[in-house]
């Protein structure tokens, strides 16, 4: 009887399969998506050269993505709520692939900026429609794995995109890279939306630790309610921190290497991907912990949190030798550390917004966590840059992440205790 029961609790198959499916497909598209993201960073000296910028002006450009980026998260969320993860996919995979195509036959500094600034509105889409969609297809004891391995994407992308991308600009120009990013975004939306939808009642096993009855009466909350919630906030403040210093890597490392340590564009190019290529490890590593811990008893908050504060702090502890240290190998093995590090919170985010917000509110919640983290991604580049240019050194710079990371543990790791009641 224990073993037939067992048995219901599992989903067959070829429901596992098609999950699965799901989920690689949606790891491809987030791989693509920050490659979208990563282009201008990879092009920063060059396009800086063609179009006469001051490390200011790229630094309002690199975040010309991010602010709107951060704002649409808000109605995004909301969106993929009502309207479901595979249209509002599809239509943020098929608008940003046009944008990017379109950013290659710019001409003007303002017309680069606004293409930058629509690409950050129709991405905003793309991570709460993929959390929906596993949240719709796997149970609350297994999510933090594929959802771990979705944002793996994006440390794929940061990892392959200095050769990659370098490689691309290299041998045609930075335009035919923006145009082969594109329509590989464009291939995304196409198999998407001849393959994905969401699972039927009997197809995937919901959470057995809330009774079906139990889940039929719980309280819909609101969009604008969210706010209320003190938990909501620990969050969008605890994000703030993290994304902010995980996007001063990844817009103004290769600017580093090259201005800060004098390395050539073609080096660069392959230095630069040390740390993201060990952030992969990190991303992934935060699920399964987390994961790990509500196996062996830990309740879903607290067992998130676990990876997300030892990550946060071990990040901060790595980013404040960096400016300070002379050889090369030292500075990258500090990077690498401190990328990893920082990466290991990024697997549990998404995660944890499911475990905090009711069942109607799970892509809402991570969205407004995102937005968070995202207002930080988007000062990030800016007022790097007007360091570098007022000091021309990067060694607040670094200082400021360190500061940064802690404070996002101790918002995560003290304040944050308890899902938003339902």
């Amino acid at each position: 009887m224990a073993n037939q029961q067992k048995t219901a609790l599992q989903p067959a198959a070829g429901i596992s399969k098609k999950r699965w499916f799901f989920v690689i497909l949606i790891l491809v598209g987030a791989i693509v998506n920050y490659l979208d993201r990563s282009n201008l960073s990879v092009a920063n000296t060059t396009i800086a050269k063609e179009f006469h910028l001051s490390p200011l002006q790229m630094g309002v450009l690199l975040s010309a993505f991010l602010w709107p980026y951060a704002l649409a998260n808000l109605p995004a969320g909301w969106l993929v709520d009502k309207l479901g993860p595979k249209k509002m996919f599809a239509w943020a995979s098929g608008l940003w692939s046009v944008v990017t195509v379109a950013t290659a036959f710019t001409n003007s500094y303002s017309l680069f900026y606004t293409l930058r600034v629509l690409l950050g509105v129709s991405e905003s889409p793309f991570f709460p429609s993929a959390v929906k969609a596993i949240n719709n297809w796997f149970s609350k004891k297994d999510r933090g794995t594929p959802l771990a391995v979705v944002n793996t994407g994006s440390q794929i992308a940061n990892g392959i995109a200095p050769p990659l991308l370098t490689a691309l600009m290299l041998a045609y120009s930075w335009k035919v890279m923006f145009v082969i990013i594109g329509a590989a975004g464009l291939v995304i939306m196409a198999v998407w939306l001849f393959t994905y939808r969401d699972p039927k009642n009997n197809e995937v096993v919901q959470e057995e630790e809330r009774p079906a009855e139990a889940e039929a009466a719980e309280k819909k909350i609101g969009w604008g309610d969210l706010f209320k919630y003190k938990s909501t906030w620990y969050m969008i403040i605890g994000n703030f921190g993290l994304v902010y210093t995980m996007w001063t890597f990844l817009t103004w490392l290769p600017g580093y290497l090259v201005t800060g340590r004098g390395l050539s564009v073609l080096k660069t190019g392959w230095i630069a991907s040390i740390p993201f290529l060990i952030g992969i490890i990190g991303v992934p590593l935060g699920g399964i912990i987390s994961d790990y811990f509500i196996r062996k008893g830990y309740a879903p908050i607290k067992a998130r949190k676990i990876p997300l504060v030892c990550g946060a702090v071990l990040a901060a502890v790595a980013v404040i030798p960096i400016p300070y240290v002379s050889g090369i190998n030292a500075c990258v093995a500090l990077l690498s550390i401190a990328y990893f590090a920082s990466s290991v919170p990024t697997g549990v985010i998404w995660t944890l917004a499911t475990d905090v917000a009711p069942k109607n509110m799970v892509a809402s919640l991570g969205s407004i966590q995102n937005f968070g983290g995202f207002i930080g991604a988007s000062l990030a580049p800016i007022i790097t840059g007007a360091i570098v240019q007022a000091t021309g050194s990067f060694e607040y710079v670094f200082l400021i992440g360190a500061v940064l990371l802690v404070v996002s543990a101790v918002s995560y790791g003290v304040f944050l205790k308890k899902p938003i009641a339902g």
